[in-house]
């Protein structure tokens, strides 16, 4: 059997599916026969999490895709309004997102949470202290919901990924920097960036049932760099 078979037919609600991750996921799921819902809303209202499960229905397969462009703030002047907007676009949407989905994995004894993070949470970097900090939580509380939820056959992971091609970070503006070019000469050592797709076919891994025996691990999708 090929891994990713056994998505065929399961139902994966992708987040915010028009940024970031969100349009290469989609695909990359649909390639491997999923019913994909993706729902491009905004997740920083409190009761949006919940709607947006609400409107899905079942959801087998939870890609928790949550982006905000990244702030490059020196840390004496990160302020209140700065750390909380970054917080609560990548943050408290997770709990939120959990609460919906997990009572029916539960009873299902099956389920799958794949979130989309940073590596930026794996490497201490200049101007993006707010930016870091919450990519960091993504993975502290990605850990910590694998291992309550694990004994349920339900497991949740994250991707800790930088310098892969995207609309939100990584665009065609960015790219045709030539300082950017020679930032990726000199810190990535694969001397490119990463394609969507590799990122989106490491999602389709983590979320197929022929892997089940990976919990709570934050994978790296960065070239080297982290």
């Amino acid at each position: 059997m090929r891994i990713g078979d056994s998505l065929k037919g399961k139902r994966v609600l992708i987040t915010q599916s028009e940024e970031f991750m969100g349009p290469v996921l989609m695909q990359a799921f649909a390639d491997h026969g999923a019913e994909v819902i993706g729902d491009p809303s905004s997740l920083v209202d409190p009761a949006a999490s919940a709607a947006v499960v609400q409107r899905a229905g079942r959801v087998d397969v939870l890609i928790a895709n949550l982006a905000v462009p990244s702030p490059y703030t020196a840390a004496t002047g990160v302020d209140d309004e700065e750390w909380r907007t970054v917080f609560a676009n990548l943050v408290d949407p997770l709990p939120r997102l959990a609460r919906a989905v997990l009572s029916g994995m539960i009873e299902r004894r099956s389920g799958k949470i794949v979130v989309m993070g940073s590596a930026t949470a794996l490497r201490g970097q200049k101007r993006v202290t707010t930016y870091s900090a919450a990519r960091g939580a993504q993975l502290a509380w990605t850990r910590s919901l694998a291992v309550e939820v694990a004994p349920h056959n339900v497991q949740a992971n994250i991707l800790a990924q930088n310098f892969v091609e995207n609309p939100t970070y990584y665009g065609p503006e960015v790219r045709a920097l030539p300082a950017f070019q020679e930032r990726l000469k000199r810190e990535v050592p694969a001397m490119r960036l990463g394609r969507p797709e590799e990122s989106a076919l490491l999602a389709v891994f983590l979320a197929a049932s022929e892997v089940e025996f990976i919990v709570g691990e934050s994978i790296s999708v960065s070239g080297g760099w982290a």
